[in-house]
């Protein structure tokens, strides 16, 4: 019994060698049209190795300059946690009102509950306008419609997060177990009852584990907000950047990390109290 080269093979059967062919002439296109689109866009944003190199010099010697703390008792510490403070209001006050308003508009947009299509497809769409703007977009126009200070970056966060929390929760209504939902109507409970004990049991981990994490979120979210003028420790990190007082600003970025470690930490402990086993 003769053996058979790969030349046979691909004689007999020239098909499958044919796709591969082709499976492998796509693949080196996709690469080489990858490459090509980085190496454009490395031209287009001037990128060049005495440019990185001179920006590294800079960025050793602010580091340098953050690690000495020079006249520290004579900082606005009072400016500094007040900030701190604002953000974290904006941050807790923005993500709840958001969530009881998101909350009901939800079962509005949620399959599960309304049947029409016409009037879930609005909701859906004032979601996706709501969460498809950026919340440093929304600062930027509640700043120019009402002014500098924290509450221009309690209403960015309010706004966006009315869409996100929104969309979240709809998905969840529409995945409930409909057995609960048709022994709580089968005991012949009125459309709020069924709402409140066939579907709110069912999304309240959801509703609190998301909500818990949007907190957490919006304690960074904050932060960069204040920098565009909404208020808030962000508005104090970006005035010692301005005038290059790295020192304090190093202060401020700590105690913006060890806040958010404590948010987490405290989100944690509820959700494992409510929800049950491990955080996330």
């Amino acid at each position: 019994m003769s053996s058979l080269t790969i030349d046979d093979v691909r004689a007999r059967h020239p098909e499958p060698f044919r796709q591969a062919s082709r499976r492998l002439q796509i693949q080196v296109g996709a690469v080489a049209a990858c490459l090509a689109y980085g190496l454009f866009c490395a031209w287009l944003f001037d990128v060049s190795w005495q440019r990185l190199t001179a920006g590294l010099g800079r960025i050793g010697v602010v580091f340098g300059q953050m690690l000495v703390w020079k006249d520290f008792w004579s900082w606005d510490f009072e400016g500094i946690f007040l900030g701190l403070g604002q953000s974290l209001a904006m941050a807790f006050l923005g993500t709840i009102m958001a969530s009881l308003v998101a909350l009901p508009l939800a079962f509005l947009a949620a399959r599960t509950v309304v049947r029409p299509a016409l009037p879930r497809h609005v909701i859906r769409r004032l979601f996706d306008m709501l969460r498809g703007i950026d919340q440093l977009i929304w600062a930027l126009v509640f700043v120019r419609a009402l002014g500098l200070g924290p509450l221009s970056g309690l209403l960015a966060i309010f706004t966006s997060d009315i869409g996100t929390l929104g969309k979240l929760y709809s998905e969840a209504l529409e995945n409930v177990d409909r057995k609960q939902v048709e022994g709580v109507r089968a005991t012949g409970a009125s459309r709020m009852q069924v709402y409140r004990f066939g579907f709110l049991p069912q999304i309240f981990p959801v509703f609190l584990s998301q909500t818990l994490y949007y907190i957490e979120s919006n304690t960074r979210s904050a932060t960069v907000l204040g920098v565009v003028g909404a208020g808030g420790i962000g508005l104090q990190l970006s005035e010692r950047m301005k005038v290059q007082y790295w020192d304090q600003a190093a202060f401020i970025m700590l105690l913006i990390l060890l806040t958010v470690s404590l948010v987490d930490q405290a989100s944690a402990l509820i959700r494992r109290r409510f929800i049950g086993g491990p955080s996330r």
